[in-house]
């Protein structure tokens, strides 16, 4: 599995004003999306989430979002190097996704930008 970036998340209570600075920062605009109650600002490699309390709280226990080349490849190392599948792959509204708890506990997304297969 090759490990292509990380994206940060950061859950916020304000996200137009935090979404304002990590633009100045990174020089980068926002790619802005709605998630299952939850908005969501891309910038760079920070992924700013704001919402309902009880669906952040979800989030939050997830360290990154690690990108990788095909969700599928990457669930079956993780699952043949001892990690658990906790979800997915299931699409998103830039690919697929899955949710896996490593062996020490530690809980990342893994996403492709490959579109679903139907």
């Amino acid at each position: 599995m090759e490990i292509l970036g990380t994206t940060l998340r950061i859950c916020v209570d304000d996200l137009e004003a935090t979404a304002a600075f990590y633009e100045r920062l990174t020089g980068s605009r926002a790619l802005r999306f709605e998630r299952g109650g939850v908005s969501v600002a891309a910038v760079g490699c920070f992924l700013l989430m704001s919402g309902p309390e009880s669906e952040l709280e979800v989030l939050r226990k997830v360290s990154a979002t690690i990108a990788v080349n095909d969700v599928d490849e990457a669930g079956a190392a993780l699952a043949g190097a001892g990690a658990r599948i906790i979800a997915g792959p299931v699409p998103t509204p830039a690919g697929r996704n899955l949710i896996a708890a490593h062996p020490d506990g530690s809980v990342f997304e893994y996403v492709d930008r490959r579109p679903a297969t139907v």
